[in-house]
């Protein structure tokens, strides 16, 4: 199979075109695959070290304000729609598909136009403004969340596949469990909560981690927390400030990043942290109770609408980035974390949108157009 996939932008993107064509790779092993991106984001780094090609075109969001600057991303765009005819017309795939972003508008259209069939994966639970506009040109919309369908109704085809993450839901035995947690100087005597806001960390979700911290709030339960690279230093000198040790905190673990995030997430008891798509597929494999702190400002607030998705079969609770607050946090912590009935309740919950065989579903699909 010959295949080219457009990902490019935020790991939330290329990720689970990596996984694709690692699944591809995985039942085709002759078949060759190529990606589509920009010079600009992520996809220069994640791509090659999965070990594919990456081919770069130009390629821009584009906002509604008329502007030179604007006009100028317009035309590049433009010029973007004839790189990527090329590279299809000198690959000739079986098939195009595209993760999400702007790099979707141009390869998609010129995967269309030559009349080879298209796929997109949608992974939030309100589509984005690329997918929505290339809906009715789309020979097939795989979606994460059910709640999408519906808010693609020029849509020729959606099917629901949920979307391939990393992290599965695994069992320890309570020996592999305590090894774990005295690894980062932890143990099971009281609840973990793992608090993350994402690669690059949370500003607003690390400044209520600090006042909860400060007024040693964190009695009845224990936290992992990963601050992120670029914010942790600033978190370390904060805390100095207050005389306090960022090594030495009674039931805080506190690191820039989390490289053994399956281990952890599985051993913790409750998740904190935004509700980008793969955070909260993963929250519902894994069936933990969480609190969600939306991202603003992102297309479509997306955030909030997969935060919804937990929120409403009662997997999760929401709160706005706005009314953050240590003291408002560390309350929701406390209300479901002291009691037992309300956490299991709240995982069960969430694994009700669990979604596995992510890769057999896509890779079906995708046969389907193909053949």
């Amino acid at each position: 199979m010959r295949v080219i996939i457009a990902a490019a932008g935020t790991a939330g993107h290329i990720n689970p075109g990596i996984a694709i064509a690692n699944k591809i790779k995985q039942e085709e092993s002759n078949s060759k695959i190529v990606f589509i991106g920009t010079t600009r984001g992520l996809e220069n780094d994640l791509v090659p070290k999965a070990g594919y090609e990456l081919k770069t075109i130009n390629a821009y969001g584009l906002s509604k304000k008329l502007s030179i600057d604007n006009l100028k991303k317009m035309y590049k765009t433009l010029k973007g729609y004839g790189e990527a005819k090329k590279i299809i017309q000198e690959f000739k795939p079986d098939i195009v598909i595209g993760t999400g972003g702007y790099i979707c508008g141009a390869t998609i259209s010129a995967a269309h136009s030559l009349k080879i069939p298209t796929m997109l994966h949608e992974s939030n639970a309100f589509p984005g403004k690329a997918v929505k506009m290339l809906a009715k040109k789309t020979d097939t919309i795989l979606v994460s969340f059910e709640d999408a369908i519906p808010r693609m109704p020029k849509a020729r085809n959606v099917i629901y596949t949920g979307t391939p993450v990393k992290i599965k839901k695994q069992t320890y035995s309570e020996q592999e469990k305590n090894r774990i947690l005295k690894e980062i100087g932890l143990n099971q005597t009281k609840p973990i909560v793992i608090v993350s806001g994402g690669s690059q960390g949370a500003q607003k979700i690390n400044e209520a981690i600090v006042e909860i911290i400060k007024n040693k709030w964190n009695k009845n339960y224990q936290m992992i927390w990963a601050a992120g690279p670029k914010q942790f230093d600033g978190i370390k000198e904060s805390l100095e400030n207050l005389s306090i040790n960022i090594n030495h905190i009674e039931g805080m673990k506190i690191m820039p990043y989390i490289y053994n995030m399956e281990e952890i997430m599985n051993v913790a008891d409750m998740a904190i942290g935004r509700a980008g798509a793969m955070t909260v597929t993963e929250i519902a494999n894994l069936g933990k109770p969480a609190i969600l702190v939306p991202l603003p400002n992102v297309s479509h607030n997306h955030q909030l609408y997969n935060a919804k998705v937990l929120e409403k079969i009662g997997a999760a609770k929401i709160i706005l980035n706005e009314e953050l607050t240590g003291e408002k946090l560390n309350n929701q912590i406390e209300e479901i974390i002291t009691d037992k009935s309300t956490m299991q309740k709240m995982g069960e919950n969430a694994l009700k949108v669990s979604n596995h065989m992510v890769e057999d579903k896509i890779y079906q699909e995708i046969k389907k157009l193909v053949n």
